[in-house]
């Protein structure tokens, strides 16, 4: 009778050198990665709802946002400043910074402790114009012992649409 001899099974070995190849390159990249992308994130806070006694009108701060120009109501929906358009057609920014600078100063007088604006753009603002308005009146350059450090103007912003331009009726 023959005798059957089992042959026994080889190891395989394992060959791992293509996925070292590939976390040698991967690893770099995606470090890489994280240090050239970086998101900013801007708070925007919702109007309150309006409450309280009726006869008293809100004291809100807006800036309507409008293709000819802006304009600055304290309370809402009364002309404080109007801020028309720069020499090169664009929105005057650095105007509407001193504007706000002044008002916030006026309201610090007062004893009056405001943080909130509701920003009003019409639809046809262009998107980098609304994030420009929001960068001048969230802050403004400031000389503090010889350095220069953003000073906060109106942090807390909130967003509506703008009202309906007043139409000169022509007689």
């Amino acid at each position: 009778m023959r005798k059957f001899r089992r042959s026994r099974p080889e190891e395989a070995e394992l060959d791992i050198t293509a996925f070292m190849n590939l976390m040698i390159v991967l690893v770099p990249i995606l470090l890489l990665g994280m240090v050239f992308s970086r998101i900013t994130v801007v708070d925007v806070v919702l109007p309150e709802a309006a409450g309280g006694e009726p006869d008293q009108p809100p004291k809100q701060l807006e800036l309507v946002i409008r293709a000819e120009g802006m304009r600055v109501d304290y309370p809402a929906g009364i002309l404080l400043k109007a801020i028309p358009l720069n020499e090169d057609g664009d929105q005057d920014f650095a105007l509407l910074s001193l504007v706000l600078q002044e008002v916030k100063r006026q309201l610090v007088e007062q004893g009056i402790e405001k943080r909130d604006i509701t920003l009003l753009p019409e639809p046809q603002v262009d998107y980098q114009t609304i994030v420009s308005a929001m960068d001048t009146v969230r802050s403004f350059k400031a000389l503090v012992a010889a350095s220069m450090v953003d000073a906060a103007l109106f942090p807390d912003i909130s967003f509506g649409q703008a009202p309906e331009a007043e139409q000169e009726v022509v007689q």
